[in-house]
């Protein structure tokens, strides 16, 4: 098993900036507000040659109890239990502070090794606090830029001993991006509005309180992605932030969360969107799947608080219809009922995330496609324009991911989007291509395969 490294400190000293900077990427949210990070954060780094996995947590503060702060420090706490070497970061700029004293005590005292870096020393800037986190007592302070990349192979230096490793086995180059992104894994994000329970059901998923959750709305800042294995199936989890409509959210912070959220969507294979079944499909859920759909993903509609849902027949009647009528482009997907809280229903929402995932990634033969093709123009044959028919000469798959055809046809501007949806609805219908986006693109000429 890799290194696992957590790194600590108060909040606003930079930890984040480090882990992007290690990861190669940036995953997790950076903002100046004190306490952007919430949950903890894993991915895999490399540092020199040095490949570990590292856990980017809440700033450590002195709270407790069933506040959202005492819940961010149970994360906290859990990462450290986690770890097999603990990074704790200071502000060498703004120099040892009492809360910096207070919980490097508490550092010190647990079995964990501790290595200390003091963050911010770019331009000799950081030089007074540098000297000053000595009286920490966790030994001699790594002097580091997270934000410039300075001091990285310091912190190899100080790491590579608790891998097993001589400090003299550096290679390639500092900071030059994490590990395998796990290539093959199925990228499962959960989306939707604020507070209809993303965080709840993907604790309930791992069976494990592995993301905050609270009555707070917005509790989860940042997406985060937990590596997982379900019946033999490699998964990337991803909880990520509620969407506010566009014009609500207006704080520069808030725009990078949902920025971050987005950013889960399009990195997605499949995106479960928790709706709340009390309240019903709301017109910023239906905003929320059309952009899952322009962004070519398969989707699975899973309504939660389901127990308590007094007219449940109305109810999914309801849903159903307004997807139809709002959702063409996505006939036929998947609906799920359940509740995260109580885990009733949740069983059969993997199994349909895993259907449609297959169904994405369908391909259909050539020869089936064009007679398909042939016998749909004949029953309802394209328009004239011009006093010319339109002739669609030919058909074939060119991706999957979502299923995308191309079209040979004599005049592609001229063919009327009323008649590519007929086609597509076609091809959903006949091929088995149902809830996932269809895209067709226009080529003109004639087969370019005699």
């Amino acid at each position: 098993m890799p290194l696992t490294v957590a790194i600590v400190g108060r909040p606003n000293v930079g930890k984040s900036t480090l882990f992007n900077r290690l990861v190669g990427r940036r995953q997790a949210l950076v903002h100046p507000t004190p306490g952007v990070t919430r949950d903890r954060r894993e991915g895999e780094a490399a540092l020199l040659g040095l490949s570990f996995r590292a856990i980017d947590t809440a700033g450590l503060e002195d709270a407790g109890g069933e506040t959202l702060a005492g819940r961010m420090q149970a994360q906290t706490a859990r990462a450290i239990d986690e770890a097999d070497l603990l990074l704790m970061l200071v502000d060498a700029r703004a120099g040892v502070t009492p809360l910096d004293a207070h919980f490097a005590d508490a550092l010190r005292r647990s079995a964990k090794p501790v290595v200390l870096a003091a963050n911010k020393c770019e331009g000799g800037a950081g030089a007074a606090g540098l000297v000053e986190a000595w009286r920490l007592g966790l030994g001699e302070p790594v002097p580091i830029s997270a934000e410039h990349g300075e001091g990285l192979s310091a912190l190899f230096d100080a790491l590579a001993p608790h891998a097993g490793l001589p400090r003299d086995a550096v290679e390639g180059g500092a900071g030059d991006g994490g590990a395998d992104d796990g290539e093959g894994a199925l990228n499962l994000a959960i989306v939707g509005r604020p507070n209809v329970g993303k965080s709840t059901l993907v604790n309930r998923l791992l069976g494990e309180e592995r993301v905050l959750t609270g009555p707070e709305p917005g509790v989860t800042r940042d997406a985060v992605w937990v590596a997982w294995s379900w019946r033999g199936r490699e998964i990337r989890l991803i909880d990520t932030a509620g969407l506010r409509r566009k014009a609500r959210v207006t704080e520069r912070l808030e725009r990078l969360t949902a920025g971050d959220t987005h950013n889960a969507i399009r990195f997605a294979h499949v995106a479960v969107l928790l709706v709340d079944g009390v309240e019903g499909l709301e017109k910023n859920d239906l905003t929320i799947a059309r952009q899952i759909a322009e962004e070519g993903r398969a989707m699975v509609l899973a309504v939660n608080k389901w127990d308590a849902v007094a007219d449940r027949g109305g109810r999914i009647g309801e849903i159903r219809d307004r997807l139809e009528r709002s959702l063409p482009q996505l006939r036929g997907i998947p609906v799920r009922t359940l509740s995260a809280l109580s885990g009733r229903g949740v069983e059969r929402l993997l199994p349909t995330v895993f259907e449609i995932y297959e169904i994405w990634n369908g391909r259909v033969d050539t020869g089936p496609l064009n007679r398909w093709l042939a016998g749909t123009v004949d029953r309802h044959p394209p328009p004239i324009v011009e006093g010319r028919r339109l002739r669609l000469r030919y058909m074939t798959q060119i991706k999957t991911r979502p299923p995308t055809f191309a079209l040979f046809a004599s005049r592609p501007a001229a063919v009327p989007e009323s008649y590519l949806r007929y086609l597509t609805n076609g091809l959903r219908e006949d091929f088995g291509l149902t809830g996932v986006p269809i895209r067709i693109a226009l080529r003109k000429g004639r087969n370019p395969y005699v």
